[in-house]
Formats: structure tokens, sequence, C-alpha cells
């Protein structure tokens, strides 16, 4: 699950639920409020939505609420890149506090350092050693990354990611506070590996209808043209 805006620049979302596995688009909500998501998807047969194991969500917090009602045999997963993405938001604010501006250093830190050639590597040592708070984060950065790859259980995921949390706090304050309220749901990704990855390409297609349909403003017609397009 999770929002698309109905316009750029506007508070106004509607709800989409997907299916990971086939990839395709179940059903546009006119509603971001917990209570209307809930009994529009409850209309659903109760024998259909108990067979439902997992529901992928970013870190809003009506999501679990809306998972424990509509879905009784659901784990809430929250989604992998969103807690990346928050990470290096993180990151690369530390970048800039610490006043590291050389051409190319947001994208040497930010990019996995598995996917760096010799010569990024040369750069990247050049700028972390410009700044010894910057290469603790980014090597704290590196190590949750780490443990997404490699934990095989939710336990194991768990205990990895407390331990994390205690050298992360100096650094990444907030952002490991959400890590840590967030702990059961983001480790529910070591179940299988559940992601959103899917689900973004789809949303990104609704993005695209929304934008060639000059603004689709009814909502009848732009939830019918959005499951003709991505179901």
């Amino acid at each position: 699950m999770d929002e698309v805006s109905k316009r750029k620049g506007y508070r106004e979302f509607v709800t989409v639920v997907s299916d990971v596995e086939q990839g395709c688009l179940l059903e546009v909500i006119d509603s971001h409020k917990q209570q209307e998501i809930i009994a529009t998807l409850k209309k659903q047969p109760f024998e259909v939505r108990a067979k439902v194991k997992e529901v992928s969500v970013d870190m809003w917090a009506g999501f679990p609420k809306i998972v424990e009602e509509v879905f009784p045999n659901a784990a809430v997963v929250i989604d992998r890149f969103h807690v990346m993405k928050l990470l290096l938001d993180r990151l690369n604010k530390i970048r800039r506090l610490v006043g590291v501006t050389t051409k190319g250093s947001k994208y040497l830190l930010l990019k996995n350092h598995q996917n760096l050639t010799e010569s990024d590597k040369v750069q990247l040592e050049q700028i972390l050693s410009q700044s010894a708070c910057l290469r603790f984060a980014y090597e704290m950065k590196e190590e949750f990354r780490e443990i997404y790859q490699t934990s095989k259980s939710v336990q194991s995921g768990i205990k990895r990611m407390q331990a994390w949390l205690v050298h992360a706090q100096v650094l990444y304050g907030k952002t490991a506070q959400t890590i840590r309220e967030h702990l059961s749901g983001i480790c529910n990704y070591f179940i299988s590996g559940t992601t959103s990855g899917v689900r973004e390409g789809i949303n990104n297609k609704i993005k695209l209808i929304m934008r060639l349909g000059y603004g689709l403003t009814n909502f009848d017609n732009l939830r019918s043209r959005l499951l003709g397009c991505c179901s």
C-alpha cells in the first residue's frame, strides 16, 4: 500500500493497493484516511483478505492499524527502500554540515560501496579523509546496508540492528530513533525479502497517466483509467 498525490504540490492523496507478486494494481481509494481505507478494503471477502501474508508499506503511522484491521494474518513490512532513503538523506545532511562540497561527493557517499569502481574508491577515500565524522557516518551506512544484505532471519536482523542503533544514535539522531520505533516492521523484511520495488514501478506509471490526462479531476474516471492500464 502507498499514497500517490492527485495533484503535484497539493496534499491530496489517493491510496493505491498493488499485488507485488503479480505486478499489478488492485485498488485505488479516494482517501488517505485510515478509517476510509479500512472501510473500502473490507468490502473484499474475509476469505480473500485472510490469505494475505505480508503487506509492504512506508512509515506512515496509519498503515499498521489498517493491516491489523483488514488483513488479520499479514505481517507489516516496512519497505527497505524507504528505510535506506531515510538513512541516505541523513548522511547527505551530515556531509553538508561538515562542509564537504567536493564535486561528486554526494554521489560517491550515497552509492553502495560494492558498486564503486576502483577510481570511485580512490575519490571516496579523498572525500572521507576530510572529516572523521563523515567517515564514521559513511561506515555506519554501509554497515546498515550489510545487515539488510546478509541477515537470514527476523531475530538475527533485530539483534544486529539493535547493536547498530547503539552506535548510530550519536550521528543519526532522529533517523536512528525513527528506525528504532519501526524496528519490528523493518525487520519483517527478513521473512521473505519483500520490497515495494514493483509498487514503485506501478506508482511511476500512475503518475505518467495522470500527467497525460492533464489532471483527471473526476475520481471515478481516474480510478477506471488506472485500473485499466495497470491491472
